[in-house]
């Protein structure tokens, strides 16, 4: 009996499935997303947030960490290099778990799990978003206001000449 065994053991050993974690995640750092079973993502996602949640600290013994885990020289440095700068500010939930439908030979739960941060669809949005609260009635009264100051400093320079 499994009470209380909290990990999904995915039909392996335990060797087995620490090879298939790692390489999965080194694929879902370097492709930024990746098409697979529900239950290999949902074992995937615990495996890879507290990895990429630790390349935020980019020290030697954080680097050693990750690479213990991952086994990639070039994707521990994909990882510390451009991924732990977009993830800095937030404080979790680096992934999201899309579900597609059931596989056409066995109908398994298929899905895509990607990173969060670098989903181009989404991010968009939000630029558009933010750029729309830029453009609110406070900011423009301030840079008329500068205008003007401007334009009163120019015509006292010239009435002082």
């Amino acid at each position: 009996m499994r009470h209380g065994d909290k990990i999904n053991n995915l039909g392996r050993t335990a060797s087995h499935r620490k090879a298939l974690m790692s390489n999965m995640a080194c694929s879902l750092i370097e492709h930024k997303r990746i098409f697979t079973t529900l239950a290999k993502a949902k074992a995937l996602r615990t495996y890879v947030e507290p990895i990429i949640n630790r390349s935020k600290d980019d020290s030697t013994h954080s680097r050693r960490t990750v690479f213990s885990y991952l086994k990639s020289k070039e994707v521990v440095a994909m990882l510390f290099k451009d991924i732990s700068v977009k993830v800095a500010e937030r404080n979790g939930g680096y992934t999201r778990i899309i579900k597609t439908g059931n596989r056409q030979g066995d109908a398994a739960e298929m899905a895509l799990i990607e990173l969060v941060d670098f989903n181009e669809i989404y991010s968009n949005g939000k630029a558009a978003k933010t750029e729309k609260a830029k453009t609110t009635r406070r900011s423009r009264a301030k840079k008329t206001t500068d205008a003007k100051s401007e334009g009163t400093a120019e015509t006292k320079a010239d009435d002082a000449e």
